[in-house]
């Protein structure tokens, strides 16, 4: 299993937080992501998912990722 914290901007409310656990749960390999205004951290399984995509299911939803540790 790896975790990612990611920074996330654009998010201003509930719907925001909301909109971005959906999308990164739906990917699959994502076994939990936790997200608050601005932040997210993921716990996903490396052999089916990777940052990348993380990123990218972010990004289609309409929100900045701006660094990933």
């Amino acid at each position: 299993m790896q975790v990612v914290r990611m920074e996330i901007t654009g998010m201003s409310c509930g719907h925001c937080v909301a909109a971005v656990s959906r999308v990164l749960e739906a990917v699959d390999g994502v076994s939990s992501a936790r997200v608050e205004l601005g932040a997210a951290t993921v716990s996903f399984d490396g052999d089916r998912a990777n940052v990348r995509q993380l990123e990218q299911a972010v990004a289609d939803e309409g929100y900045v990722v701006v660094a990933t540790r």
